[in-house]
């Protein structure tokens, strides 16, 4: 029986089945805002984190550290008490939608840019900074040259984050709802076709997840090669 559901989930992979294709559809659109997002507020953060030191500077990087361990539900949990309609953004009428995942996946997302992206900006030599600014270049260009200095690390922080949104479930199924054809991704359907005993469905979206997961890893260990 295991032969002929492998198979049967090949063959659903193979003929594009619409429910592989909107679940990998809703999966990717919000997993890429929300690390989108997380890197134009995480980098900067982490930028500034990087060039300095202190104790601020250490319980930032702490909190970041810490944030990465976080469970997907508590994050759920915490961002559901917000969009909720007793909650400060619930006139918004958020919840239950693809904003909805990509605002919890942004919380999930942005410690591990913040505290990964650091270490690359904490790597760099000084007289990399110093040397800029002594051949006259303006802040905005010594930001841009640090960017370019730290760009393997930054992306390998990157890929990270989207790593671990991709592969999520908890956000996916407190804030989305796991509606069929909205916000339905690629775990949530996995765990809805599963209960249902369409064991074929589960691994043909399973096997997706295992190919994301494996160009995720495959480009994180090649920008981190690229840094080192």
């Amino acid at each position: 029986m295991f032969r002929e559901s492998v198979a049967t989930a090949f063959d659903l992979l193979l003929s594009l089945d619409v429910r592989v294709v909107e679940a990998a559809r809703v999966t990717l659109l919000c997993s890429l805002s929300a690390t989108l997002l997380a890197g134009l507020l995480g980098v900067p953060a982490a930028m500034a984190l990087g060039r300095r030191k202190g104790r601020l500077v250490r319980s930032a990087l702490l909190v970041a550290r810490t944030g990465m361990a976080l469970p997907t539900v508590v994050v759920g949990l915490l961002v559901y008490g917000l969009l909720s309609r007793a909650g400060p953004l619930g006139p918004l009428d958020l919840l239950y939608t693809p904003a909805a995942i990509v605002c919890g996946e942004f919380f999930l997302a942005l410690p591990i840019v913040v505290a990964l992206a650091a270490e690359s900006f904490a790597a760099l030599d000084p007289r990399t900074e110093r040397a800029a600014i002594t051949l006259g270049a303006g802040p905005r260009r010594v930001r841009l040259t640090l960017l370019r200095e730290a760009g393997p690390g930054v992306v390998a922080a990157h890929l990270a984050a989207f790593g671990r949104v991709v592969s999520e479930l908890g956000i996916a199924f407190m804030l989305g709802g796991n509606i069929a054809g909205r916000t339905r991704t690629l775990t949530t359907t996995i765990a809805m076709e599963t209960q249902k005993g369409l064991f074929a469905l589960g691994l043909a979206v399973g096997f997706l997840l295992i190919l994301l997961a494996l160009g995720v890893n495959a480009g994180a260990m090649l920008a981190r090669a690229r840094a080192r």
